[in-house]
């Protein structure tokens, strides 16, 4: 919707809020009224040395209030895991205008490199910085809760309505320091649209995570299948 203006370089020092906001409008997020969804969760990982392989099955809801609700497991760290990579996934898709998110925020451009052009964000997320390519934000390194999380976009999904990550990694960091607080995970996700034409949904995940601080290096596979929208209030009793 912008290449026109995303096609001019970017000097460094000057402002890039218009290629910013762009690369963050191109998002693909869920349309106001979504109704939720509800499918079947599948966990599984792979063993380590001569542990066996491991597979939990059980079903879930994500509600229109973005909660997820997962049933049917009982090993509280697997159903911890579950529930959160469907939190994870569902606020991203929350819609918020470019205001709502950076209101209090600048952009000034930095280096361009093969990532992207380097966004140094100043006000009231200061320290944070993106990298953006064309309209995809390639980079993000945010300062949360005491932290800082450092993520690369590698590919993506083109859903016809914005884009979704594809392929990426995640690293947390000591703010002060810059020393790695865990290994680097790597995630492959594949989205789907609800009934081949509704909203795109999250199908499968896979984390890949480096060994750390005495931590074996583990996969992780998330699936969900049978995936279908929640049935909206009323329409049981809807005139045929």
């Amino acid at each position: 919707m912008s290449a026109t203006l995303l096609s001019a370089p970017v000097a460094p020092g000057s402002d890039c809020t218009p290629a910013f906001r762009a690369a963050y409008e191109n998002r693909y997020t869920w349309d106001p009224g979504f109704g939720g969804y509800q499918g079947r969760a599948v966990w599984e990982q792979v063993g380590a040395g001569d542990e066996p392989d491991r597979r939990v099955e059980g079903s879930f809801q994500v509600g229109a209030d973005l909660k997820a609700t997962v049933e049917g497991i009982d090993d509280a760290e697997i159903h911890k895991a579950v529930a959160s990579q469907l939190w994870e996934v569902a606020i991203h898709r929350v819609r918020r205008s470019f205001e709502q998110t950076h209101a209090g925020n600048t952009f000034t451009a930095g280096d361009t490199d093969a990532v992207g052009t380097e966004v140094i964000v100043g006000g009231k997320n200061t320290g944070d910085r993106y990298r953006i390519k064309g309209d995809v934000v390639t980079m993000v390194h945010r300062h949360i809760h005491g932290t800082v999380v450092t993520i690369f976009t590698e590919s993506t999904t083109d859903t016809g309505a914005g884009y979704l990550s594809r392929s990426y990694t995640s690293q947390y960091a000591d703010p002060a320091t810059g020393a790695a607080k865990s290994g680097k995970s790597r995630f492959t996700d594949t989205f789907v649209p609800l009934g081949g034409s509704g909203s795109w949904v999250l199908a499968e995940r896979v984390i890949d995570t480096d060994a750390s601080e005495g931590q074996p290096a583990a996969r992780q596979t998330f699936r969900f299948e049978a995936l279908e929208p929640l049935p909206q209030a009323g329409a049981e009793n809807a005139p045929a």
